[in-house]
C-alpha cells in the first residue's frame, strides 16, 4: 500500500497523476477527512458499467456521504453544456424535486460550482433489465407480469402527480439492489413533462421504438404516450425483441404510426392470451381508447392469476442477446471532482 497527500503536490500534477494511475488499472480509494460531506470514490468505471452511462451532456460518478457513509450517484453537468438547454434541466429538477416514490430514483440533494451543477442522486446498484434477465436461469411470465406491475404503480403516481415521463425504456429500469427479489426503479427525467406548466405537449422527443403514433404524428399529445411505452417494455419482456424494427428510420415510424405489430409464431407460442390482450389494451394506436395505468392495473394479467409459469428465459434470454447488443455500453470516463474544499486528502492506491 501507498498513501500519497495529494495536498502536497500542485493540483494539476495530482490530477495528472490519478488520470495515469487510472488508465494503468489501479484502484484508487480516497479517504477525505475535514470538512466535506461528500467523498469521492474514483474506481475504474468496467467495474460498475451496469450502474452508470453517459448522458447527452452529462455524466454520473459513485461517491460516499461522508457523515453516513451513504452511497450515493453524482450525475455531473458541465454548465457550458447546459447553454441552450437550460429549460430542459430546471425541468428535470422540478419533477424530481415533486416526486418521492418507491420505484423512482430520487434526487437528494444538489450543488453547484462555478463550472458544474451535481445532481446528488439516490444510487440504485441492481444493474440493468436486460442484464439480470439474462443472468436469470428461470424466467416467466409471472416476473414479467410482476416487473410490469411496478412500472404501472409508478407511472400512475407520476400522472396522478400531472407528470409525464416521455422517455420510458428498459434503459431506464434499473434494479435497485442486486438481491433476487429487488425492485425496480423508474430513472432519467431529463424528458420528463409537468402537464400545464407551459405550452401544449407536441414535441416529437423519446426514444425511436418506445414512442408512440401521436408523438411522431407531431400531433398534441398526453399522459397515455407512457402507457403506450410501457405496452412495447412489456412485449419486448415476453418475446425478446422489439414489436417495430426497420434500419430505415421512416419506414420504421410508418410501422408505429400505423401500429402494426404481430405476435409471431414461434416465439408468441407459449405465450398466455392474457398477456397478448394486455398488450394490445396498452398498444393501442387511438390514445383515447388506450388503456390508462389504473385500467392496466386491474387487467387480469396484473391483478389476477393469468400469467403463466412456464420457463421462457432461453427464447427470451437468446432475442434479447441478439437483439439489444452490447454497443450501447460505452467506455465510461472516470471524473474526478475538484468543486469540493479538502482540508487533507490521503489516497489509499491498491494494485487491482
Amino acid at each position: 500500500m501507498l498513501e500519497v497527500n495529494f495536498l502536497s503536490i500542485p493540483h494539476l500534477i495530482a490530477v495528472a497523476l490519478l488520470l495515469l494511475l487510472y488508465k494503468c488499472n489501479v484502484y484508487l480509494k480516497p479517504i477525505i477527512v475535514g470538512q466535506a460531506s461528500i467523498i469521492v470514490i474514483v474506481q475504474p468505471w468496467t467495474s460498475v458499467k451496469n450502474l452508470w452511462s453517459l448522458g447527452a451532456f452529462s455524466e454520473v460518478v459513485l461517491a460516499e456521504e461522508k457523515r453516513t457513509q451513504k452511497l450515493v450517484a453524482i450525475k455531473c453537468i458541465p454548465k457550458k453544456a447546459l447553454e441552450g438547454k437550460e429549460t430542459s434541466i430546471e425541468n428535470e429538477i422540478a419533477v424530481l424535486h415533486k416526486i418521492k416514490h418507491a420505484n423512482i430514483v430520487s434526487l437528494e440533494e444538489i450543488f453547484e460550482s462555478k463550472s458544474h451543477l451535481y445532481l446528488v442522486m439516490q444510487l440504485v446498484s441492481g444493474g440493468e433489465l436486460f442484464d439480470r434477465i439474462i443472468e436469470k436461469g428461470f424466467y416467466t411470465e409471472k416476473d414479467a407480469s410482476k416487473l410490469i406491475q411496478q412500472i404501472l404503480d409508478a407511472v400512475k403516481y407520476l400522472h396522478d402527480m400531472g407528470i409525464v415521463h416521455r422517455d420510458l425504456k428498459p434503459e431506464n429500469l434499473l434494479y435497485y439492489s442486486m438481491d433476487e427479489d429487488s425492485k425496480i426503479m423508474i430513472s432519467d427525467f431529463g424528458l420528463s413533462k409537468i402537464e400545464g406548466s407551459g405550452s401544449v405537449m407536441s414535441t416529437a422527443c423519446g426514444t425511436p421504438g418506445y414512442v408512440a403514433p401521436e408523438v411522431l404524428a407531431q400531433k398534441p399529445y398526453s399522459k397515455a404516450v407512457d402507457c403506450w411505452s410501457i405496452g412495447v417494455i412489456a412485449y419486448i419482456l415476453l418475446c425478446g425483441y422489439p414489436p417495430f424494427y426497420d434500419e430505415n428510420d421512416a419506414k420504421l415510424f410508418e410501422q408505429i404510426l400505423k401500429a402494426e405489430y404481430e405476435f409471431d409464431s414461434p416465439y408468441w407460442d407459449d405465450i398466455s392470451d392474457s398477456a397478448k390482450d394486455f398488450i394490445l389494451h396498452l398498444m393501442e394506436k387511438d390514445p383515447n381508447v388506450r388503456y390508462t395505468c389504473d385500467q392496466a392495473l386491474q387487467h387480469p394479467w396484473i391483478a389476477e392469476d393469468t400469467a403463466l409459469d412456464k420457463n421462457i428465459h432461453e427464447s427470451v434470454s437468446a432475442q434479447i442477446k441478439k437483439n439489444f447488443a452490447k454497443s450501447k455500453w460505452k467506455v465510461r470516463k472516470i471524473s474526478i471532482l475538484s468543486w469540493m474544499h479538502f482540508d487533507f486528502l490521503i489516497c489509499m492506491i491498491y494494485a487491482l
